[in-house]
């Protein structure tokens, strides 16, 4: 689109899933809030940490509530609509879910950002929301001190088809859907050391609805989803061990990354919130004693609009895989398993 040049990224002192709280700050601001709730019909509430809040309506029919939003990752403002929308709306596929609609979720600085540039931001997330589907039928609008964007979604599913984190069993095999390193991009675009190649590969896996997470949701051997945002794969692998009571192992050798994630990873190029990530949940998380720190990094980077993280019976894990790269998720892996043992998730080499 025909725009204003503005860096957005300057706006802002952090951007994307990056922004996130500290898991360790989350965990104590809800301290006293995460009890279960007195309400029978709230299936899905605080007690998980899961990715959206469902109401059971009287027909078995489940709403799915949800809100996402966060300062702009990327300097084009349509880019950074889609990436934003794209990250919303995923929480709700994340459940087994299907979005209905949406509502806009602004902040602006005016005096920083010509109206062009706001409605490019707008148009993205718009083109996004079509993609899958739904309207934008509101929102609200403020004036901030930096930008912010992003959608409350949502969406329905039948009890039935209800997908949560904590719901894991012993033996089932760990698949992911999208590549890592999203946050090491990101960090990479910052210093001007991302190729337009990288950029557009950024882009690629960020503006990928996870539309696959509606039909998982209908397989009977896919137990429990979450989908992997700003807290990392470690953060939220060890959100689905502690629901499910299950340790969890991933094995590095297997993971699916973006093509150059690993080289600025070793480059040095990594987000505050990963290391801000791994001092939150680092307590939980066994990993080999000669594990780089690079390696580390890549599994603690914020993953902004990242993919889904399932676990599924291991008898039927391959037909699972098959279907999601099938669906267009050409990067998805098999990537480890869960087991009996205390919450925690192991690395292995």
């Amino acid at each position: 689109m025909n725009v204003p040049q503005v860096k957005l990224t300057s706006l802002a002192h952090g951007g994307g899933c990056g922004c996130k709280l500290a898991p360790s700050v989350l965990q104590q601001l809800l301290i006293g809030h995460a009890e279960p709730q007195p309400f029978a019909q709230l299936l899905v509430g605080l007690e998980t940490g899961d990715d959206a809040a469902v109401w059971e309506l009287d027909d078995g029919t489940c709403v799915i509530a949800t809100t996402d939003f966060f300062m702009p990752i990327v300097d084009d403002p349509y880019d950074f609509g889609r990436i934003a929308a794209t990250n919303a709306i995923s929480d709700v596929y994340a459940m087994g879910g299907r979005p209905i609609m949406a509502l806009a979720i602004l902040g602006i600085p005016l005096e920083k950002l010509p109206l062009e540039i706001v409605r490019a931001i707008l148009a993205g997330g718009a083109a996004v929301c079509a993609a899958a589907g739904i309207p934008v039928a509101g929102g609200h609008s403020i004036d901030t001190p930096e930008p912010i964007y992003g959608l409350a979604v949502i969406g329905t599913c039948r009890k039935r088809n209800l997908r949560r984190n904590a719901d894991a069993k012993p033996g089932d095999a760990l698949i992911l859907t999208k590549p890592l390193g999203v946050g090491i991009y990101s960090a990479a675009l910052k210093k001007a050391v991302l190729s337009g190649d990288g950029y557009a590969e950024m882009i690629a896996t960020t503006t990928l609805l996870n539309t696959i997470g509606t039909a998982l949701a209908t397989d009977k051997n896919v137990h429990a989803i979450t989908d992997v945002t700003g807290f990392g794969l470690l953060g939220h692998a060890v959100e689905m061990a502690r629901g499910s009571n299950l340790s969890l192992t991933i094995e590095a050798s297997k993971l699916p990354l973006l093509r150059d994630a690993e080289t600025l990873a070793r480059q040095g190029h990594v987000t505050g919130a990963s290391g801000r990530n791994w001092a939150s949940y680092g307590i939980s998380v066994e990993l080999p004693a000669d594990l780089p720190d690079w390696q580390r990094n890549l599994l603690t980077d914020p993953q902004t609009s990242g993919g889904l993280l399932i676990s599924c019976a291991s008898e039927g894990a391959e037909a699972v895989l098959q279907s999601i790269t099938e669906s267009g998720y050409r990067a998805a892996r098999r990537i480890g398993f869960a087991q009996a043992g205390p919450p925690a998730v192991k690395v292995a080499a």
